[in-house]
């Protein structure tokens, strides 16, 4: 579920990354062989944590660029719901970025598989969706990381997730660094559905339409609750998109 916290961080950067800093170290330190950020990183990596193989920078653009937009699903999966969100992609020939909660990938693992066999791409969207993460200790923020990427990465046959959201968009420069060290990219949202609400499909729909000039990446939601707005928003807007230009893409790396 999401409350008011949950638009913390989707058009912009960090949100709360600002609640990280003053932190004691980490008590484990891996010297990093660069104090510089990867090529096309603004971020500047603390070089006493885990160097990062992907960007730490939260990702928002397309990785077709143009007109393309990201479809992104929170929260699940959940067996009622993400059944039917799969059918409205693939009715539409729409691949997706599905970030995942750790132990619902692991109480469903034959979901996980669905979706990755149907050429959509995974998500961490950590253990217990903590929205106050960043409030919390380095150790809680790495715990809630890793161990979801864990969970997703059994639950799906060995395929590991390519990115992390962080709920709310509880991000810090810690956690963002964390993630990256492991090959997950953060990832944000520039347009909220707001499907989390259930404010009907026609808000729905209109909100996607009135804040697509935002930017490419999409929230809405499979897990969570009745998501039966969210699917019938989808089936209305992913043909919609396509009429008016759009094609569809996943997230940049």
């Amino acid at each position: 579920m999401r409350g008011a916290g949950h638009v913390r961080a989707g058009a912009g950067g960090d949100g709360k990354d600002a609640g990280a800093h003053g932190r004691p170290p980490a008590t484990a330190h891996h010297p990093s062989p660069s104090r510089t950020p990867l090529p096309r990183e603004t971020s500047t990596p603390d070089p006493a944590l885990p160097p990062p193989v992907v960007s730490m920078d939260i990702a928002h653009a397309a990785l077709n660029g143009g007109k393309a937009v990201n479809i992104t699903i929170d929260d699940g999966p959940d067996p009622t719901w993400t059944p039917k969100v799969l059918e409205a992609l693939a009715d539409n020939h729409v691949k997706a970025t599905f970030c995942m909660i750790g132990p619902q990938a692991a109480a469903h693992p034959e979901l996980v598989k669905a979706v990755v066999a149907a050429g959509h791409r995974l998500c961490d969207h950590t253990v217990h969706h903590d929205e106050a993460m960043d409030h919390k200790s380095r150790a809680y923020q790495k715990q809630e990381i890793l161990a979801a990427a864990d969970q997703i990465t059994r639950a799906s046959g060995g395929v590991r997730p390519l990115y992390y959201r962080a709920p709310g968009g509880a991000f810090t420069p810690y956690s963002r660094q964390i993630a990256a060290a492991a090959g997950l990219r953060p990832l944000g949202w520039n347009i909220d559905s707001k499907d989390w609400e259930r404010p009907g499909v026609p808000a729905i729909d209109a909100t996607v339409k009135d804040e697509l000039p935002n930017g490419p990446t999409i929230l809405f939601h499979d897990g969570g609750g009745d998501r039966h707005q969210t699917v019938e928003a989808l089936e209305a807007l992913l043909p919609w998109l396509r009429a008016h230009g759009h094609s569809f893409s996943f997230p940049v790396r």
